[in-house]
């Protein structure tokens, strides 16, 4: 029963941060400089027009009007209606939406896996030349930013040796080899920037682990450093492991803008970027509100599976 209250508390606490958020972004959008309709109808626009436009848009309502009229369209899915081309935003956001989930799957895909063996690999060689290369190309990973990376993997790969295109352009229609060609290089960029962070959380929660009691009694056994990293201290380490790894996923989705707009890839970052040199107050609207959605979501989770986890809530005495 007390596991069932800790899961709702934390679902009720992340509708009420989502309801937060959203009043943050409605509010820092407010408070742009800048006309909306002037960026619509240009300098030459008259005044008459420019007034005319305003009370098309609705911008003449009180701020409080016009935030629960778009909070009542967000609940029943309306999005509302892009200024600079009349278009529906959740009809255009959708394709924008997927391509964005497909770069960050395969980034998770390939980085997860990867930063759990590494970081069971630096406990099992600590303090040897396995694990302080495998530190050192962490720490070397996590100094640099993304669009550095980003940079260098179009230098190399792109310019110098040509396997792979500097712009991803991708489609609908697009063979899925093709598909996965175009993404290598910004889910390479996602991969380095998320890899380190996990690697170094994993390695950091196994080492705590092994301090405990039950690890010496399972070396006393005579088991391989291996089996006990594996059967014991890794599986009572998820529960930090799956928060740290929830919040690169998180950053995969979230944090995508620089790496989309390095490689000019057609997601929901290039999308909120072109948007905001447009002025497009409802397009950054709700990019910003479904990025703070999935970015509370999946840390609702993790919180939700490190409840699930702890084996002192699931067996009360």
């Amino acid at each position: 029963m007390q596991i069932l209250k800790l899961i709702a508390q934390r679902v009720a606490l992340g509708i009420m941060l989502l309801f937060a958020v959203s009043v943050l972004i409605f509010a820092g959008t407010e408070i742009l400089p800048g006309d909306v309709a002037a960026s619509i109808l240009g300098q030459s626009a008259t005044p008459q027009a420019l007034e005319n436009l305003r009370r098309e848009l609705g911008l003449n309502e009180p701020a409080i009007t016009r935030y629960f009229t778009w909070l009542g369209g967000v609940l029943t899915g309306d999005l509302g209606t892009a200024l600079s081309n009349r278009m529906d935003i959740a009809t255009s956001i959708w394709p924008r939406l997927k391509n964005t989930l497909f770069l960050a799957f395969w980034a998770a895909v390939v980085s997860v896996p990867l930063a759990l063996i590494l970081g069971m690999l630096a406990v099992r060689y600590r303090n040897g030349w396995i694990d302080k290369t495998i530190s050192g190309f962490a720490l070397a990973s996590t100094s640099l930013p993304e669009f550095f990376i980003g940079y260098v993997l179009i230098f190399f790969f792109a310019v110098k040796l040509n396997w792979f295109p500097s712009f991803s352009t991708v489609h609908d229609a697009m063979p899925f080899l093709d598909r996965m060609k175009a993404i290598a290089l910004p889910a390479t960029a996602l991969t380095l920037v998320v890899l380190a962070h996990m690697m170094r959380m994993t390695r950091a929660a196994i080492l705590n682990v092994m301090q405990s009691a039950y690890i010496e009694t399972a070396e006393l056994k005579g088991l391989s450093q291996l089996d006990i990293i594996r059967r014991h201290a890794f599986p009572n380490a998820i529960a930090p492991i799956v928060n740290v790894i929830m919040l690169n996923l998180a950053f995969l989705v979230v944090g995508v803008v620089v790496i989309e707009v390095i490689f000019v890839y057609p997601g929901m970052g290039q999308y909120l970027v072109d948007h905001v040199t447009k002025r497009d107050v409802p397009v950054v609207q709700a990019v910003g509100l479904i990025f703070a959605a999935v970015y509370i979501t999946l840390n609702m989770i993790a919180d939700i599976a490190a409840i699930v986890s702890n084996p002192r809530l699931r067996h009360p005495r």
